[in-house]
C-alpha cells in the first residue's frame, strides 16, 4: 500500500516550503542592502580623502569637481 500524504500534511509542507522561499528572498534583500551600504561608505570615504587632498593642494578645480560628485552621492543616499 502506498503512503499518500493527507491534505493537511500537503498544506503544511507547502506552507513550510513557501516560508523557506520567503526567508531566502528576505535574506537576499538584506545581503543586497549590506553590500550597497558598504559600497556607499567606501565611495564616500574615498571622495572625502580626495577632497581633503585637493584642499591641501589648493586645487580649486579638483575640489569643485569632487565636491559635485560628493553631493550627488549624498543625494542618491537619501
Amino acid at each position: 500500500m502506498k503512503h499518500e500524504k493527507s491534505y493537511t500534511e500537503m498544506m503544511k509542507s507547502l506552507a513550510h516550503s513557501k516560508r523557506n522561499v520567503d526567508v531566502k528572498k528576505i535574506l537576499h534583500i538584506y545581503i543586497d542592502m549590506v553590500i550597497d551600504e558598504a559600497i556607499f561608505l567606501h565611495q564616500k570615504e574615498k571622495l572625502e580623502k580626495k577632497i581633503d587632498n585637493a584642499l591641501d593642494m589648493r586645487d580649486k578645480q579638483k575640489f569643485e569637481l569632487l565636491s559635485t560628485k560628493y553631493r550627488r552621492l549624498m543625494e542618491k543616499a537619501t
